[in-house]
């Protein structure tokens, strides 16, 4: 494949999709495969099975019908520590792995889940096992070790009845996606102008008399049309159902003088994730003084805890130093501090510190990671809420910023 250093003139960079020369995708799907086989060397594994598509993705650069086969086991791939990956299909499948030189073989998916076996599923399922043994007999070198990232319990039990002792592949797959290469940060780069394309787009369509559905449906057009894949979740909500947070898109309509908050969770070319959120208000007029304040609170959240990421702060160091929410609001709150972001949210998730010990776990930022930077301020029996985050890089030396889209001046009430 030629490796011409810009994208044929004909296409917009944004419309071109994984198989193309203008980032160098064998050298980003060697640095991800080898990422994987680290992990399992490190944990002296015979290999791996992974159903996730996102996780096949990563390890293979094949995919398939992804958010169906996020919920239909009928995709799944081999990696062997030392030795090959083997890609198992759907029906008649095969050639779309055509070409990739991860891939050193496809084979026809033996399907045991309930939908494609019925009451045939623990008869299938030791089917799949069987084949899924040999390969570790062939290639583990007698290491019979296997991580397994999503496993219904028949095929769990069906693996020990032979002797595979599975171990958890999440883990695995998680710390392998941790830390990006340039490629990576490329294709992410590509994922985020996409999102902010449509950010812009929902911006100048905001009117009063739209419905949150008609807002959120600019997101989704702008990324299918210009290469991306999918939307994780449907986080838009105006009014009153921007607190608490965690409504989704509804035919509700816009009213003037309201503020409406989104979170766009956008998984954009080349299967990368754009993590953003924004929240506007609806005119015409201005914002309210209780809309400015709260709006001022969330971008001092975010900026503070930008503020604080660097290479070696542990998780709870920086659940410790976070900035520290008004107490009106401390109900409210988002999940986490910060999270990793990749081809989806991805390790870590570095929580609040009242929520430390209960869901928390500790672990350091290491350079090479990007992460997103969450908030949300919603007061207690408020009426409406602000959501903002922002997508960065950690560094050796401190952060870069990877979301560029501007705030809202307007409900800063100064100059940035």
């Amino acid at each position: 494949m030629p490796r011409d250093s810009e994208p044929p003139a004909k296409l917009p960079v944004a419309a071109l999709i994984d198989t193309e020369p203008h980032i160098d995708m064998v050298a980003l799907r060697g640095y991800r495969l080898g990422r994987v086989r680290e992990q399992l060397r490190q944990r002296d594994y015979a290999g791996a099975v992974l159903y996730d598509p996102i996780n096949i993705r990563y390890a293979t650069g094949s995919r398939n019908m992804a958010v169906w086969t996020l919920h239909n086991a009928v995709r799944y791939c081999f990696v062997a520590t030392e030795g090959p990956v083997v890609v198992f299909d759907f029906h008649n499948c095969e050639h779309l792995s055509a070409g990739l030189e991860t891939v050193d073989e496809v084979r026809p998916a033996v399907a045991w889940y309930y939908f494609g076996a019925g009451a045939r599923f623990e008869e299938r399922a030791k089917t799949w096992a069987a084949e899924i043994a040999d390969l570790v007999a062939a290639h583990g070198g007698g290491n019979r070790r296997l991580a397994l990232d999503h496993c219904d319990p028949e095929g769990a039990a069906a693996l020990a009845a032979l002797g595979i002792e599975v171990r958890n592949g999440q883990e695995v797959m998680e710390l392998a996606r941790a830390i990006k290469s340039p490629e990576e940060l490329a294709c992410m780069g590509q994922s985020i102008a996409v999102c902010e394309a449509a950010m812009a787009r929902m911006r100048e369509a905001l009117e009063p008399g739209m419905t949150e559905n008609q807002l959120w449906a600019i997101l989704n057009h702008v990324n299918a049309a210009m290469g991306g894949e999918w939307i994780e979740t449907r986080l838009l909500a105006s009014g009153a159902r921007t607190n608490p947070w965690f409504q989704e898109s509804s035919d509700r309509i816009i009213r003037p003088g309201e503020m409406v908050s989104f979170d766009t969770d956008m998984i954009g070319p080349y299967g990368y994730c754009a993590d953003i959120s924004r929240s506007y208000f609806c005119g015409p007029g201005r914002p309210s003084d209780e809309q400015r304040r709260l709006y001022r609170l969330a971008w001092e959240q975010i900026h503070f805890n930008m503020d604080l990421l660097k290479a070696g702060l542990s998780f709870r160091e920086l659940a410790e130093t976070a900035w520290k929410m008004p107490e009106s609001c401390r109900a409210n709150r988002y999940s986490v501090v910060i999270h990793g972001v990749g081809l989806c949210d991805e390790y870590p998730a570095c929580v609040y510190l009242e929520d430390f010990e209960t869901s928390g776990y500790d672990g350091r930022l290491e350079a090479g990671m990007t992460v997103c930077v969450e908030s949300f301020i919603g007061e207690t029996g408020g009426r409406e809420g602000v959501k903002l985050e922002q997508q960065v890089l950690i560094t050796e030396t401190g952060l870069e910023l990877l979301s560029t889209f501007p705030f809202e001046e307007d409900l800063l009430g100064r100059e940035l």
